[in-house]
């Protein structure tokens, strides 16, 4: 038996969803970090996953101390500066599935602020949480109008339905707390 069988290396947490588009990016194909942020601007992965360059280079390099995802070259287009280009590895892919699967098949318990501020909206009076109730409402109702229009536009570039699921799901999401939403408004208004 060998030393490493003796005593694995820990599973790293699984915790930065920033982590997990990196992978599934570069399982598709080798990038440079530009590419992988554009990419997921573009797919408007990066409206369900928080992206800041200082975070996609912080990833990237945890990514390789794990293992995951490998240099595959370094190359100077123009004016640009150099790009590192990097490709997912065999234990990146096993990851990246692994950790998919799990999150796919596992109801987590999730903190959302929204369900936060409602544990304590007995702290304000009837009139003032009715106030906020409906100006959360029509921002609601805004976001749900810009939304549609993103993802017409998205599909519209020719994009698979496949990469804008996620906003599909945002979507239902929105409606449903839109629709519960109105009902507690109601409720409020009726005393």
């Amino acid at each position: 038996m060998t030393l490493k069988e003796l005593n694995p290396l820990p599973k790293p947490k699984r915790s930065n969803l920033l982590a997990l588009a990196v992978l599934s990016l570069l399982n598709e194909k080798p990038m440079h970090p530009y590419e992988i942020g554009t990419t997921m601007k573009q797919r408007g992965t990066a409206d369900t996953i928080k992206l800041n360059t200082g975070s996609l280079y912080a990833v990237i390099e945890q990514l390789l101390k794990n293992g995951f995802v490998e240099s595959v070259e370094t190359v100077k287009e123009g004016k640009h500066p150099e790009r590192t280009i990097y490709r997912s590895t065999e234990a990146g892919r096993e990851e990246l599935m692994d950790w998919l699967r799990s999150l796919l098949k596992t109801p987590a318990k999730e903190y959302p602020q929204f369900a936060a501020g409602l544990s304590f909206l007995g702290h304000l009076s009837p009139k003032e949480a009715w106030e906020l109730l409906k100006m959360r409402k029509d921002a609601l109702e805004q976001r749900r109008k810009q939304g549609r229009a993103q993802m017409e536009q998205t599909l519209q570039m020719g994009i698979s339905r496949l990469f804008v699921i996620e906003s599909e799901y945002e979507a239902a999401l929105l409606e449903a707390e839109l629709n519960w939403l109105k009902r507690l408004i109601r409720d409020i208004e009726a005393g």
